[in-house]
């Protein structure tokens, strides 16, 4: 397929055809596989850091992060490329959560029979399975419907607090439930691990994608550190404003590194098959992170890192792995 986002068209027929797949066993297992493939695809064409990263966790629960993967992306779309109206977008959201609150009602297999979206039937089925609490996807979907009206947040606490905890923060959540703690003692350590790293993850997004979310009409830097800069809104463009811009876009890339310092110290809460792609993802974006926060000109030019570095990050001895996951020879 073209390297280009899935139009809603394009998001429907692959539904249709997995749906097809999936139901061809009758049983939840067959149609699980089909819908893992499914996930996997999605997150191989939208985020190959993070896909190359969750290629070394074990079977189940890479396959469960692929299936959770497709469903934060699919609400994502709605929002940033359906070429339709706002208010097409909240109806579409909404109905988006009453499906989900049906699938989390009954088996993979019956929703699917009920119509409900292949992919948020393999998302309750893995909600079900860690006992992941369904008001975390709700928030979840409560940001992505403040993405269609856009806002703006007065200070970091603001932000952190009204938009990353729902975007990124109860995804972290999402994937401490699915790798697991060490021990049960430490499942509140892996929670305030994964919280530190939704943080860290979406502030990084935040000082890259600068030019890209104010096309969208949205800003994500807080409006306390452009102004403590002399920095008006309707100024960003400004070249005179692009040092001063700079400065911001460092400071928050700052905080940003803490929060991943402070999800790797708590690396040894996690269950030991997982330490390593939790590792490589801290690695990987705080590389990235880094590239931003020296950036002169975060306007001019979306920093990112390459495949080799992100390479780099993972054992050489793992790396016979990648090229199976390319080839789509992993096991569903």
């Amino acid at each position: 397929m073209a390297n280009h986002d899935w139009t809603e068209v394009e998001w429907g027929m692959l539904d249709a055809r997995v749906r097809s797949d999936a139901l061809k066993g009758r049983q939840d297992h067959s149609a699980r596989q089909a819908i893992v493939r499914h996930g996997r695809s999605v997150l191989k064409k939208y985020s190959t850091s993070f896909f190359i990263v969750t290629r070394f966790l074990p079977p189940l629960k890479r396959a469960q992060v692929d299936m959770l993967y497709a469903g934060v992306r699919y609400p994502d779309e709605i929002v940033d490329t359906f070429e339709i109206s706002p208010s097409r977008k909240d109806q579409k959201l909404a109905l988006w959560r009453e499906q989900f609150g049906r699938a989390m009602q009954c088996s993979m297999n019956q929703s699917l029979l009920d119509g409900v979206p292949v992919i948020v039937a393999g998302l309750a089925d893995v909600m079900r399975a860690n006992q992941i609490p369904a008001s975390y996807y709700h928030h979840f979907l409560d940001a992505m419907s403040a993405d269609v009206h856009p806002r703006r947040y007065a200070t970091l606490d603001d932000l952190v607090e009204n938009y990353i905890y729902g975007s990124a923060i109860v995804v972290g959540y999402f994937l401490a439930y699915i790798y697991g703690a060490s021990n049960p003692a430490e499942f509140d350590r892996a929670l305030n691990a994964s919280r530190h790293l939704g943080i860290a993850l979406q502030l990084t997004n935040f000082v890259r994608d600068v030019a890209e979310d104010k096309g969208r009409g949205r800003l994500y830097l807080p409006l306390n550190m452009l102004r403590s800069k002399g920095i008006q809104e309707d100024a960003l463009n400004s070249p005179a404003t692009q040092h001063a811009l700079a400065e911001v876009v460092r400071e928050v890339a700052v905080t940003a590194q803490e929060h991943y310092a402070a999800a790797g110290a708590d690396l040894d809460a996690f269950a030991p098959d997982c330490r390593l792609a939790i590792d490589a993802c801290i690695r990987v974006y705080g590389e990235l992170n880094d590239r931003v926060a020296t950036s002169q000109a975060p306007l001019a030019k979306r920093e990112s890192v390459s495949l080799s570095r992100k390479f780099s990050v993972l054992p050489p001895s793992k790396y016979w792995r990648l090229p199976l996951a390319y080839m789509g020879l992993e096991p569903a």
